[in-house]
């Protein structure tokens, strides 16, 4: 019951936040400067008055801002995110096409740099004064400076251009004859240097701070209590004292898996990947409004439904935290 509850009560908090960026994003598009009427005349070629206020009309438009707002979380609840001006087709087709590209390379970049980078914190913590240990230091503080399309441009520089070992830019070749192994490893050669480019900042971020816990938890009394018994320094580190140690990885996280998402607009944008930044991008550049806007909402609805499943992570890594519920 006491899981139910827990349950219950964070899907009701997510609700009511997700309504919340439903009305913080509807609000801003509205205030931004410019007319959508406009736009849409203009991708059309021109129109005269008459016929802008034939699509402010088709559009509501000339609807009062809450009467559009509510038009808006209406068609929103049914699962209708409006039609693009700019693809001339409806926005949840054109999201649901662009999103597992999207998830694809967010996912592997999160799962490249936690494990990389928990694997090098928890070496280096063994060693505090070793060459590796500085060489982490040394890493977080290059990755975290670094901006995410600079490493991107570099990357592609050196492995695209220079040694030719990863394709330019897009998701697959277009050209390839073969079967689903083939394709396979196609993707994931077109995958590597956007999950690399993405995961870089995060993989410093979780290799200093698992570096930092484990160091702590190390240090501990349970742990010495541990040594004493004669247990062997790997079940120390693995049986021990990893458990404890990861619980500020994993909040930290699932609190940057809105800075993925963000990240990845510039990482597609730099490798032309057909995901969601390339789509945010191109809508930005073109003001088209619904897709904009349907764009804010998935994002933000990975980015909860994301957190969640932090939470519950947390409760099956640490039991401190379920027998507090």
């Amino acid at each position: 019951m006491d899981i139910l509850r827990v349950t219950a009560t964070r899907l009701f908090y997510a609700i009511v936040l997700l309504l919340a960026v439903l009305v913080l994003n509807f609000s801003m598009m509205h205030l931004a400067p410019g007319d959508v009427a406009d736009t849409i005349a203009q991708s059309m070629g021109g129109a005269d008055e008459e016929i802008l206020d034939r699509i402010r009309e088709d559009y509501g438009l000339n609807e009062p801002f809450i009467v559009q707002l509510g038009v808006y979380l209406g068609k929103v609840m049914r699962f209708d995110l409006g039609y693009s001006f700019f693809y001339n087709q409806p926005v949840t087709d054109l999201i649901l096409q662009r999103l597992p590209a999207t998830l694809l390379l967010v996912f592997t970049a999160q799962f490249f740099a936690l494990i990389i980078g928990v694997v090098l914190g928890i070496i280096s913590a063994r060693r505090p004064n070793g060459m590796l240990s500085h060489f982490v230091t040394f890493l977080a503080l290059f990755g975290y400076a670094a901006p995410v399309f600079w490493t991107g441009i570099l990357l592609l520089i050196a492995f695209s251009l220079k040694i030719q070992w990863f394709p330019v830019a897009g998701m697959r070749d277009v050209t390839l004859q073969g079967g689903v192994i083939e394709r396979f490893f196609d993707v994931a050669r077109h995958l590597v240097l956007p999950a690399v480019t993405l995961g870089s900042i995060f993989l410093a971020l979780y290799s200093r701070l698992s570096r930092a816990t484990m160091m702590e938890t190390l240090g501990s009394d349970y742990v010495r209590t541990a040594k004493a018994k004669g247990l062997t320094e790997r079940e120390v580190v693995y049986k021990h004292a990893l458990k404890n140690a990861m619980s500020p990885v994993i909040t930290l996280a699932g609190l940057q898996f809105s800075a993925v998402i963000s990240g990845a607009v510039l990482v597609e944008t730099v490798f032309a990947w057909p995901g969601l930044g390339t789509l945010a991008f191109q809508s930005i550049l073109a003001r088209d409004t619904p897709t904009i806007l349907g764009i804010l909402f998935f994002s933000a609805l990975i980015v909860i439904v994301g957190n969640l499943l932090t939470d519950f992570v947390l409760r099956l890594v640490d039991p401190r935290l379920r027998a507090r519920t």
